[in-house]
């Protein structure tokens, strides 16, 4: 079956949609890789709502752009299953159940008292430094396999020092994809698949537009109020993000810890409680939302962060969709994003030293349950969950040890 022929046929209906996805979002741990796994399992293999290459073009698509890429990728499964409104059921049922849960913690982690309780955050944060060590490991595997890659990694990580805050990553990024265009052109191409998606070139290019005028417009009103202040946050954090959801830990941390709206114990225990749910890692800015100091915060804060950091992702996807089969067959395009996804690479590099190390490693018993974590995923492959769970546990009995 081919995307082509999956189009001339009567559409799916949004429910149909819905069900698949939320059986997804309440089941689908692991990280991104993970999640496009699991899409493949579904939606090609068991339903055969895309044959393999349309599915792997669609794929590529969402590592090229910024934001969520299996979201993305959940996105457009129900764009061109049934339409906007399975646009929007896939969305809904994959990122509620993570997004949720993560609110609820928010709530619990601000009335946790005595020491067991802050072993278990302790806990949590020390799952932060294994699962972002592990991303910078895989990602540094893929994404800085030569020689100038890595140095283009460097080269981030000393702008981000030298400039700081979300600036200094935007401009470490912006200087990736332009040194790619000049060192990065040796790479073979990548070719170029159709693919086949109900968006128009007018609609793209609104997204387009949409996407540019929020990203401009929003800081030149978020002094206006919090709640301005916390869509352009969140907005910018999604907009820029390029390599997965481990990658906005840094713009997020720049965005809300360096602004005061909490602290960094609290930023990262809710960091080790998102590796506990399934679903999209971008849920985590509802937890940001929900646990901030100033208002909007609660529930209602919570759901102001979350769609801010999903709508970008989504409108340069809709923007990218009808262009993608042409662009992505052009040489300077693809350097230039291998430059960025190194620079990326030393983002996070940085972002694991400061704030998660040393906001988390505070003794050498601290080091070695991270150790032991990193190692448990690395090389026993084990599951993000029993990582969590093990270390909360441990943490927790340290504490009432220590209590006691």
């Amino acid at each position: 079956m081919t995307a082509s022929r999956e189009m001339e046929r009567p559409a799916g209906s949004a429910l149909e949609v819905f069900a698949a996805f939320l059986k997804l979002g309440l089941t689908s741990f692991g990280g991104p890789i993970a999640h496009l796994g699991y899409f493949r399992e579904e939606f090609v293999i068991r339903r055969g709502w895309f044959d393999d290459k349309s599915y792997a073009d669609l794929v590529a698509l969402s590592q090229f752009l910024p934001g969520p890429a299996s979201s993305q990728v959940g996105f457009a499964i129900g764009l061109s299953r049934a339409g906007a409104l399975g646009a929007a059921a896939a969305w809904t049922a994959f990122t509620l159940p993570s997004a949720i849960l993560l609110v609820l913690f928010a709530f619990g982690a601000s009335v946790l008292d005595g020491p067991a309780a802050e072993g278990v955050l302790h806990g949590l944060k020390l799952v932060a430094v294994a699962v972002v060590a592990q991303a910078v490991l895989g990602m540094a595997r893929s994404l800085t396999p030569d020689r100038w890659r890595a140095a283009i990694a460097v080269l981030a990580v000393v702008l981000v020092v030298a400039i700081g805050g979300a600036f200094g990553q935007v401009g470490a990024i912006l200087a990736g994809g332009l040194l790619g265009l000049v060192l990065c052109r040796h790479v073979d191409a990548v070719g170029a698949d159709d693919l086949h998606m109900p968006v128009s070139r007018g609609f793209g290019i609104g997204a387009l537009v949409t996407f540019g005028a929020l990203l401009v417009f929003l800081p030149l009103v978020a002094g206006l109020s919090q709640t301005l202040a916390v869509i352009d946050t969140f907005y910018r954090a999604g907009a820029l993000v390029f390599g997965g959801g481990h990658v906005v830990l840094p713009l997020l941390e720049a965005g809300t810890v360096e602004q005061g709206w909490l602290s960094p114990d609290t930023f990262l225990a809710g960091y080790g409680a998102a590796q506990a749910v399934p679903g999209p890692l971008f849920t985590f800015a509802a937890y940001l939302g929900a646990a901030a100091g100033p208002a909007p915060n609660g529930i209602f804060g919570g759901a102001i962060a979350l769609v801010a950091v999903f709508v970008p992702g989504l409108l340069i996807l809709l923007a990218a969709l009808p262009f993608w089969s042409q662009l992505r067959a052009v040489p300077e395009v693809q350097a230039g994003m291998r430059g960025a996804n190194a620079a990326v690479v030393g983002i996070l590099g940085l972002a694991l030293y400061d704030p998660v190390f040393t906001s988390a490693v505070l003794s050498p018993a601290d080091f070695a349950l991270a150790l032991a974590g990193f190692v448990a995923l690395v090389a026993w492959k084990a599951p993000p969950l029993a990582v969590v769970i093990a270390l909360a546990m441990v943490g927790g009995l340290l504490g009432f040890v220590a209590g006691a």
